[in-house]
């Protein structure tokens, strides 16, 4: 079965598939690279038309990567990579675009985002972000491990809100994000984009989570991919490297969760007390 994408509609009309696949990790073992390879076309396979990855990620080897897995098929995918902070002067940035396009093998990245805060001014990353829009390099632009207090110096920066995405932690386990930075990115309409939905893996022992996947004829990996979703302006991007964990994400999109399933699982893992930070792995 192929599923059929949920967009989400981001700041300037970005349409942005609502789940994706990550590929934090890939690369780092020469002897899973094909399984990776066919993960990734898998993913095409069934719909996932969004695939995530960053200049970091494997030191580019990820990019190769997903530019193997992509190989003639481009026109299929909404891209999404990322410059290290430690890229992301003017001149940097624009470089780390070229060697991502060429890790890539393609001549635009569909979202490019600034990977965490880092010691450049962010004037000067998202003047580097705009020329790259204008040569067609990237499409739109945005903002990855910003936490509320981040995303406010973001808007009061000229060149600011081009930005129309801000990817982070966002699963059961680690809600940070819904103190205040899911609201303030919803009134300001900034999508936000939800990595590590399965927390690493670390949550789908728990015994509510797989009592809910039972009712629904689902995997546990479903049910939290699914409960991350569950508000419109939210993209997710689980990683799955083996057949049965690509389809396992996608029938997250059949999944309508209850207001018991989700009672129970704010009382398994329970909402972030005020003030808490937004995390970063």
């Amino acid at each position: 079965m192929i599923m059929t994408q949920r967009m989400v509609r981001a700041r300037g009309g970005t349409l942005i598939p609502a789940l994706g696949l990550g590929t934090w990790r890939m690369g780092e073992c020469e002897n899973r690279r094909q399984d990776e390879i066919a993960a990734l076309q898998l993913g095409l396979d069934v719909g996932f038309s969004l695939i995530d990855t960053a200049e970091m990620y494997g030191s580019g080897v990820a990019e190769q990567i997903v530019g193997e897995a992509i190989r003639g098929r481009r026109d299929e995918v909404f891209l999404v990579s990322k410059v290290l902070p430690s890229n992301s002067s003017r001149k940097g940035t624009i470089n780390a675009v070229e060697r991502s396009l060429k890790h890539l093998n393609c001549d635009h990245i569909d979202l490019y985002l600034l990977h965490w805060p880092g010691p450049y001014p962010l004037e000067e990353t998202f003047e580097a972000f705009e020329r790259l829009s204008d040569e067609g390099k990237i499409g739109r632009y945005g903002v990855s491990n910003f936490d509320t207090d981040g995303m406010e110096e973001v808007f009061a920066t000229r060149r600011g809100e081009g930005v129309c995405v801000n990817q982070v932690l966002y699963n059961l386990a680690q809600r940070a994000a819904e103190d205040e930075l899911m609201a303030w990115c919803e009134m300001n309409d900034v999508a936000l984009m939800a990595y590590s939905p399965l927390d690493q893996g670390s949550i789908l022992e728990d015994s509510v989570l797989n009592e809910i996947a039972n009712r629904h004829g689902v995997t546990a990996a479903a049910v939290a991919v699914a409960w991350t979703m569950r508000f419109p302006n939210i993209v997710s991007i689980p990683k799955a490297t083996a057949p049965n964990h690509i389809r396992a994400c996608a029938a997250a999109y059949d999944i309508a969760l209850t207001e018991e399933d989700l009672d129970a699982m704010d009382r398994t893992f329970p909402p972030p007390m005020p003030g808490t930070r937004l995390s970063v792995y």
